[in-house]
């Protein structure tokens, strides 16, 4: 397969595992909220489990995503360095996402920071967001997804630091 062609379906493919991801948990979640839910106790805590369950079986069966907030998207990539798409996982992962925004379909959370505008595609400056790991003398590629919302599963902090600080750090980059 030449690369061209090996692109558009290695995009193919993560578009639908990124679709996937949106509508099914993993199964160590699911069997940890199943052990999880046969030791409450709590009425209204089984009621939330049983709902919880209820809303997986249907996001299935109706083929929509379990949560309302499928989150920006975050690819953690361990890549090798000798894998034949390494140079285009950037762009075709985007690209995925693009296409699972629209097939699967995902909530629209990507929002240009300085522009103030929601970009509708899950896709902008940033996002996703790819965190990677090159491993040397290797030619395979492992993807982690996670949909990180905005609530408990993605907390941020900014914090401006005073300008004696800002050089400090800036100078030890320099020295390493």
């Amino acid at each position: 397969m030449d690369k061209e062609k090996a692109v558009q379906k290695m995009t193919e493919v993560m578009a639908k595992f990124v679709g996937y991801t949106g509508k099914v948990l993993p199964d160590d979640v699911t069997a940890k909220l199943l052990e999880l839910s046969k030791r409450e106790t709590q009425p209204l805590a089984k009621e939330i489990y049983k709902t919880m369950f209820e809303n997986q079986r249907l996001a299935k069966q109706l083929d929509r995503p379990s949560c309302q907030d499928t989150g920006v998207i975050q690819f953690f990539v361990r890549c090798g360095a000798n894998f034949p798409l390494i140079g285009e996982l950037e762009e075709l992962l985007r690209e995925a996402v693009l296409r699972a925004m629209h097939e699967a379909p995902l909530h629209h959370n990507s929002v240009e920071t300085f522009d103030e505008y929601n970009t509708g595609k899950n896709v902008g400056k940033g996002t996703p967001s790819l965190f990677w790991e090159i491993v040397p003398n290797s030619s395979e590629c492992e993807i982690d997804t996670y949909m990180a919302g905005g609530g408990c599963s993605l907390p941020g902090k900014a914090t401006v630091l005073m300008p004696g600080w800002a050089m400090r750090a800036s100078l030890n980059l320099l020295w390493i």
